[in-house]
């Protein structure tokens, strides 16, 4: 039989857009809810119930990081060679697998054992394998795309902690897991699997990203400086949301201030990642690391110096964090060959994670040792640090565009 040579009309194209970023946005909300934001609300009902140490209660969350961590080279590698929808798909099965075990858990090890499996699904289904898919789909329109599902990933904590709350104080920790459980497979589940059925036979049929001079992004200086920028931003952030209204509250501010302060983070994320998405088609996103990183060195480093207006702080560093989480994702996109982004993000995620992991630790030992000034001077310093580095790939950037327009010009 004479194989048929594609042409246009008998080549698939890729799935919508909409309808995929629409179905992973509401995954992604459910997703994040469910794992990284979930200790935030049960971790204090957990410990109370059954005694467990409340320090390793919320470290079954570092575990689960940790996991997620060591396996996403090899997470980013399957998405290139198979595409997203198996691996998200798994992602809520091993989600909903996680929470069941958690539920049943009748003593800490079993416990931590279900955070080990929440760990492989945070791998497979959280925005590192949700960034891939829609690059391995889209090629140089990912971008948007992109910077579309941030957006929804933004409501995670503002949708799923009061549902996590309603849930625990009508079924307790445990109905609540069970009730996630079902949710990964009643809702997440068909969602990946009917929004991504068209996507192995539009695999390689997106257009390519136009890159001056597309390169594999093996230990380069160019990797090794944005996944220094990525490991930063992780620390960072996540030493900020763990320990947030502990430094609030030593700035003599009420519990309930604080808790309104904080909450300003979100908002200021989404915004930021919304103007972002309206300006993107305007700039390289070698902008968008630039402005991410003076944002968060602006907010941190005016909390660090209590200054008047503690809003206006709080809105400048999540509006830094909110953009940084597109630039992290765009501009792989923009650097390397795009046709190896899925294992490119894989490797990106490797010191990130394993940052996200130990950072309640570390910020658990500089509130002890240094106290709540010494933890945002500490982190003001490794902001100021991440500066240098973006400043760093920016040079860079700008390098590698001078020898492609010089090698064009010959």
């Amino acid at each position: 039989m004479t194989a048929i040579a594609p042409t246009e009309d008998n080549i698939a194209p890729s799935p919508s857009p909409r309808l995929v970023v629409s179905a992973l946005g509401i995954a992604q909300i459910l997703a994040w809810g469910s794992s990284y934001y979930l200790p935030a609300v049960l971790a204090a009902p957990i410990a109370e119930d059954t005694g467990w140490p409340l320090s390793w209660v919320i470290g079954g969350l570092s575990l689960g990081l940790l996991v997620a961590g060591l396996i996403s080279p090899l997470i980013g590698r399957r998405i290139h060679a198979q595409g997203g929808r198996t691996i998200l798909a798994a992602s809520a099965v091993l989600l909903a697998s996680g929470m069941i075990v958690l539920a049943i858990s009748p003593n800490l090890f079993v416990y931590l054992c279900g955070w080990v499996i929440m760990g492989l699904g945070m791998a497979c289904g959280l925005y590192d394998a949700a960034f891939s898919t829609l690059g391995q789909l889209y090629g140089d329109q990912a971008r948007r795309a992109i910077a579309a599902l941030t957006l929804f990933g933004g409501f995670a904590s503002t949708a799923c902690w009061p549902l996590s709350a309603f849930l625990v104080s009508e079924l307790g920790w445990r109905g609540a897991c069970v009730t996630y459980a079902l949710i990964h497979l009643s809702i997440v589940l068909p969602l990946y699997l009917v929004s991504l059925r068209g996507e192995r036979a539009a695999r390689g049929t997106a257009a390519p990203v136009k890159t001056e001079s597309p390169r594999t992004a093996g230990l380069t200086l160019p990797f090794l400086l944005l996944a220094a920028v990525v490991t930063f931003s992780s620390l960072i952030s996540t030493i900020l949301s763990v320990h947030l209204l502990a430094i609030l509250q030593a700035h003599d501010i009420a519990l309930a201030a604080a808790v309104a302060l904080g909450a300003l983070v979100g908002p200021a994320q989404v915004g930021a990642r919304f103007v972002e998405m309206m300006i993107a088609r305007y700039h390289h996103p070698i902008w968008t690391m630039v402005a991410s990183a003076l944002l968060m060195l602006c907010g941190i480093g005016a909390l660090w110096m209590n200054l008047p207006v503690l809003s206006l702080a709080l809105v400048l560093y999540g509006a830094g964090l909110g953009i940084e989480s597109i630039a992290r994702a765009t501009l792989p996109l923009a650097l390397f060959d795009p046709k190896n982004y899925a294992p490119t993000m894989g490797k990106l995620a490797f010191p990130s994670l394993i940052a996200q992991a130990a950072a309640p630790s570390i910020g658990a030992f500089a509130m002890l040792h240094f106290g709540a000034g010494g933890t945002l001077a500490t982190l003001t310093v490794l902001a100021a640090i991440k500066v240098g580095l973006v400043g760093a790939l920016y040079a860079c950037v700008r390098r590698g565009a001078t020898r492609s327009t010089s090698a064009s010009a010959k």
